[in-house]
Parts: structure tokens; sequence; C-alpha cells
């Protein structure tokens, strides 16, 4: 029996350029069986659009077209809950992640189709993308090159060491994303305090695995309305980072590490999973805790640091330096 394939796009005021992301989706090698459009809440013509461009692809087109599903959101739900609502509506055996503003290649979805069948029961296939400027046109480098994902961490994050890569930080991006249903199902409700491809990963991590593609099968757009983007932060900007406030950022990365040690014990009971999770929120309330004067600070982040946690949790010694620079 044929895989089917659903796409979830989560959109809002998608005009623009979403036209030229559903030609690229229509015009995939292994057609999509399902579009789950969910809108949230735009005042332009993103639905609209979208209705009129698969109506004429079914009207000219010898092939299938996909269905299109519309939800509707009257008050914005935010990214996260607007693609939670996407992938939990989409019927298909595997769900594609779309953003409005990229575009495919035409063998994105053969591509990560093949991996799923070379590697029964897996959870989730990420790729790399080719990074290109509001008008479509290349910007000379790529999403792994710019979260610096080498091929060491490549073969980890392609293996049982996932886990662990991820608890110190997410480096795969939904725009790239094939997951399972039942990766959909086994992460639903999704927190609050997650994005929803980082969290879909990480559940990934500790069930059937994850897979990577080397070779970009997006060219994925940087641009000004960017709601999440990728950015490459030279000396100046690595410099004005110590200068930001700490507050907001500890309490968030805190509110993740108490959602991740409440939920993933429950999704997966593995004692390991269970004591990795307890130890990185233990590691977030000892950041969070830090007192304001910087003097003070040094003991706890020394100790910290030599038990290694400032490595298995976080960026190592750029996180010390926030946590001893960085004001309150």
């Amino acid at each position: 029996m044929a895989t089917a394939v659903s796409v979830a796009l989560g959109a809002r005021n998608g005009a623009r350029y979403l036209p030229e992301q559903l030609e690229s989706i229509l015009r995939q090698t292994s057609p999509v069986d399902e579009i789950v459009l969910s809108d949230d809440a735009s005042v332009d013509d993103t639905v609209a659009l979208a209705r009129t461009i698969v109506d004429e692809h079914r009207a000219a087109a010898d092939a299938p077209t996909p269905e299109l599903v519309v939800l509707r959101n009257p008050v914005a739900l935010g990214v996260t809950a607007n693609f939670e609502q996407a992938l939990r509506a989409a019927s298909g055996d595997v769900i594609a992640l779309c953003d409005q503003d990229d575009v495919w290649h035409p063998d994105r979805v053969a591509k990560a189709l093949a991996v799923f069948t070379s590697r029964p029961g897996l959870d989730l296939v990420a790729a790399e993308a080719r990074l290109v400027d509001d008008r479509g046109e290349p910007i000379g480098s790529s999403l792994f090159e710019t979260l610096g994902v080498d091929d060491r961490l490549r073969g980890r994050l392609d293996s049982d060491a996932a886990f662990g890569e991820l608890l110190r930080r997410n480096v795969l991006t939904g725009a790239t994303m094939m997951v399972s249903r039942s990766l959909v199902e086994r992460a639903a409700p999704f927190p609050p305090s997650w994005v929803h491809d980082e969290w879909l990963a990480m559940v990934a991590s500790v069930g059937r695995g994850i897979a990577i593609v080397a070779e970009p099968l997006i060219d994925y757009r940087q641009h000004g309305g960017n709601q999440i983007g990728v950015t490459r932060l030279g000396a100046g900007g690595k410099v004005a980072r110590l200068r930001e406030p700490r507050t907001e950022r500890n309490a968030r990365l805190l509110a993740r590490a108490e959602d991740l040690a409440e939920r993933l014990p429950v999704i997966a009971p593995v004692p390991d999973v269970e004591a990795a999770v307890r130890a990185k929120l233990d590691h977030e309330l000892m950041r969070q805790g830090l007192a304001s004067r910087r003097l003070h600070r040094v003991v706890p982040v020394w100790r910290e640091w030599r038990s290694g946690a400032y490595d298995r949790f976080g960026r190592g010694a750029q996180d010390v330096l926030r946590d001893l620079v960085q004001p309150v």
C-alpha cells in the first residue's frame, strides 16, 4: 500500500510568497495527497489565493491534485499552536511541515519518503536547506552551515546520540521536516514553552529515531518578516548579546526544562530519559537562581561548569560567559 503524504502548512498573512510555495508543492515528483492549510487569522488574501491555485492546478493538470483542507483561526494562535492544529488535522501516514514563504525542490517529498522506506518505523526526517533572500536568490550559505551542524554533529543526530545533542540545543528546522503521524500523536499536546519543530525533534529522539538528509531539499527564505528565521552572529553580535538582560531568556529556558521534565518521561518511560531531563531542569533552576550581582555568581557558575552541566545542557563556555556577564 502506498504511503499517504500530507502537508501541514502554517500561514499568516502569506499572500506575498505563498503562491510560489504552493506551486513547488504541486510540482513534486512524488505527489502529495493532502494540504492542510492552518491560517492564523490572516487579514490578506492567503486563503483565497491558496484555493485559487489548487483549483487551477486541478483544472489544468492530468495528474491528481491534493485535497486542500483549510482551517481558519478567527484569533491568532501563534506559531506553535497553529502548526500543531495543522499537524493533528492531517490524515497522511507521514506529514511534511511547510512554511508559507519557502520553495520546495522538486524531489523534496520523494527523497524524504525514500528514507522512511529504508528505515521502517522512523519518526522524523530532517534535511539541509539552501538559504535564499526575499527574491529567492541564494545568499551563499546553507542552513546547516549557519547553525554550525558539521559532519560529526549530523552523524550524531542521525543516531541514538540525538537525544543528548538536542538536550543542548535544537539544530533541526521544521521547514525541512517530514514526520510520522505516530510522532504527532505521541507529542500532542505540544507544550506552549516549546516551538513545534523543537518539540517534535525531542520526542522523536527518544522514540523511533531521526534521520538527516545531507543535501538541500528546500530553499529557506530569509526576509524581514520571518516569524522564525536563522542568523549567524558576527563578533559584534556576540558582544551585543552579552549586554542583553538575562532575565527573560533564562525564564524561558526554565519553563522549557520544566515542561520537558514533566512530559518526556511520560512519553518515553525510560530511567535514563527521566534522569537526564531532571538533571537539565536542575541546571536551569541553578541558572535562574543566580544572583543579580555578578561577583556573587562566580562560585555557583564555576561549580556548575566543573560538573560538566554547561557542556551537557547548553553551549558550554558561551553560556558560562553569559551567566557571568549578562545583566538582570
